[in-house]
């Protein structure tokens, strides 16, 4: 399978490329620094590109049988200078994935937004969702509400709070809203969102994480 990770130069994003690797597809890593992804395989494309404007997603698109969309800010700011900064870039990234037939989706978003807001201590919910990070977490609803209205096979990833720690493979993944183990390592995550990208199993699903 050739999978494209849209925001692949760090973090999440640079363990989906890896996992990806690992399980014996080819990855096209775009990000805006490519070089920062300090990984060399020959099943792996380096492409410099920008999630925000639209012709440099959709000249990276074709080719491919999934997109997984991990892009973030990598600060406040981000938000603050561009509001829409998870769904804008989706909203290109759906546009040309109909343009170019590709049909699989899969949105890295976060465990608080949507019908999962409840799952969050009412603590942590009035700290983070409700103040700290109402702008990030009201844009991955509305970008998880493009998903739901693009018609393609997406799923959506709903994981908890993200740690560093390595990958247990025995983490908790649900459609149901019900509670989660509150954090998760990125590697977890990065391992389901390679899955996802494979089976139906999760198709036009949301679905929570934790470990």
């Amino acid at each position: 399978m050739r999978i494209l990770v849209l925001g692949a130069s760090q973090g999440t994003g640079a363990l989906v490329v890896r996992a990806a690797l690992a399980k014996g597809h080819q990855v096209t890593a775009f990000a805006r620094s490519p070089q920062k992804l300090e990984l060399e395989h020959p099943q792996l494309e380096k492409v410099r590109g920008d999630f925000h404007q639209p012709e440099s997603v959709r000249s990276a698109v074709p080719g491919h049988d999934a997109v997984v969309v991990t892009a973030s800010a990598t600060s406040l700011r981000g938000f603050k200078d561009n509001p829409r900064y998870f769904s804008q870039g989706t909203g290109y990234a759906i546009d040309a994935m109909k343009q170019a037939h590709v049909d699989r989706l899969v949105i890295l978003s976060a465990l608080g937004t949507g019908p999962s807001r409840p799952l969050l201590n009412p603590v942590l919910r009035l700290l983070v969702v409700d103040f700290l990070l109402k702008g990030p977490f009201s844009d991955h609803e509305r970008q998880e509400e493009l998903a739901r209205a693009s018609g393609l096979e997406w799923v959506v990833a709903r994981p908890g709070r993200l740690t560093d720690g390595r990958a247990r493979s025995a983490y908790v993944k649900t459609t149901a809203i019900e509670p989660v183990p509150s954090s998760i390592s990125r590697a977890d995550v990065a391992d389901f969102l390679v899955e996802a990208c494979v089976v139906p199993t999760w198709v036009r699903q949301a679905v929570q994480l934790g470990g």
